[in-house]
């Protein structure tokens, strides 16, 4: 059962997040995003204070690796998952797109995570990566990717074009998602880190975006990019059995800090309304039902129980990972509440606090175009409604469409 007390060791790192949050992303969120693609100066701070941490306690922490750690209460574990989700809730209080461009904290990272050989963690442990896999001809159906990797001699041959990657052209490495083989379907879809500078990758252009600003969103073409084959994560045979289950199991761990994103923006919301409607002299109780007090205060009690079922979803997703159980259903189902939570919420703030709440003097309806991004990508409401009732109902993706 989980247990909902944070350990010492987890409440500490949420509280230097949270800290990040206050001191250097919230006094320059509206600038960045009022300068799209400027680069944020503030994130190379950032940036040495992620790797004194890590020099300092890395192999004691396994913060950067995202697996989890060992307990001395045989079963239950905490590990990296929960401990980069307690620190993106914090983070994304703050600001989401700041929070997207963290060094070293893309969800490519999480992606490597997921099926890296111990070998490969060593080699791609430290990187920043970002994610590859949304192509011009299709979005939220990973199945379709088009990309080739063409395995000639030691070396893998890359050919196609990425949309959409979050980090594209600040990281130092990509994700690449890439068929071996169009014609064996889903089963020859595999994961490939590249390096960004790397000959046959471009950057071709950045995308004006109507929230999360402050990241960098990037096409990015392959032509004729060879890389080591050592650089393809997880089993590099196309087995029709399995489908592409390794390459979904990304998704397994990227899925929840999502919807940490949404938790953490929609929290900062909440605590911003609440604010506002105590100023205006509306109190909240707790202890009176919401249909006899005041219609604002009734609307922000539905919000804020919105809020706690997504933050309780989404806890119990990344605690699953970290104590390696099958958690595609929970991921699902976490990204599905807390995207849509974080939308209602936001927009619902938005709503309550009247001008003040559309324009620019909050950060209201900055919050509420950020949040729309977190119910599309990582997959759409749809997609993540699709996978629970898969697996609810225990039905294939050629059974259930």
């Amino acid at each position: 059962m989980i247990n909902l007390e944070l350990p010492k060791r987890l409440q500490v790192g949420a509280n230097q997040a949270r800290q990040v949050a206050t001191q250097i992303f919230r006094p320059v969120s509206r600038k960045y995003d009022l300068a799209e693609h400027e680069y944020p100066v503030e994130l190379d701070t950032l940036k040495a204070m992620i790797e004194a941490m890590e020099d300092a306690g890395q192999a004691a922490s396994g913060a950067t690796t995202g697996r989890g750690t060992e307990s001395k209460y045989q079963g239950i574990q905490n590990g990296g998952n929960m401990k980069s989700l307690l620190n993106i809730i914090e983070t994304c209080w703050g600001d989401v797109g700041l929070t997207l461009s963290i060094p070293r904290q893309g969800l490519g990272n999480s992606a490597i995570a997921a099926v890296a050989s111990d070998e490969q963690m060593e080699r791609f442990g430290r990187v920043w990566a970002s994610m590859a896999i949304t192509e011009p001809d299709f979005g939220s159906d990973s199945a379709a990717v088009s990309t080739t990797a063409r395995l000639d001699g030691d070396e893998y041959v890359l050919n196609g074009t990425k949309i959409f990657v979050t980090s594209g052209e600040r990281a130092d490495h990509i994700v690449v998602w890439a068929t071996l083989d169009k014609s064996q379907g889903r089963a020859a879809i595999k994961s490939f880190v590249v390096p960004r500078d790397h000959p046959g990758v471009s950057v071709d252009r950045l995308e004006h975006k109507l929230g999360i600003r402050a990241s960098d969103t990037a096409q990015i073409s392959f032509t004729d990019c060879r890389i080591p084959k050592e650089n393809l994560l997880g089993d590099p045979e196309i087995r029709v059995d399995k489908g592409f289950a390794g390459a979904m199991q990304t998704f397994d761990n990227t899925r929840p800090l999502v919807a940490g994103m949404a938790v953490g923006v929609a929290r900062a919301a909440l605590e911003e309304l609440r604010t506002l409607l105590e100023e205006a002299g509306l109190e909240i109780n707790y202890d009176q039902p919401a249909t006899s007090q005041p219609a604002a205060v009734a609307k922000y009690l539905e919000l804020e129980a919105d809020w706690e079922s997504a933050y309780l979803l989404t806890l119990r997703a990344a605690w699953m990972a970290d104590n390696k159980m099958p958690n595609t259903k929970e991921a699902s189902m976490c990204k599905a509440k807390a995207g849509r939570a974080g939308s209602a919420i936001t927009l619902g703030a938005v709503e309550l606090a009247g001008t003040l709440g559309y324009s620019e003097r909050s950060f209201l309806e900055k919050w509420s175009r950020d949040s729309k991004i977190l119910d599309i990508f990582e997959g759409t409401q749809q997609i993540q409604q699709l996978v629970i009732a898969r697996r609810i109902l225990d039905l294939s993706s050629s059974e259930l469409r």
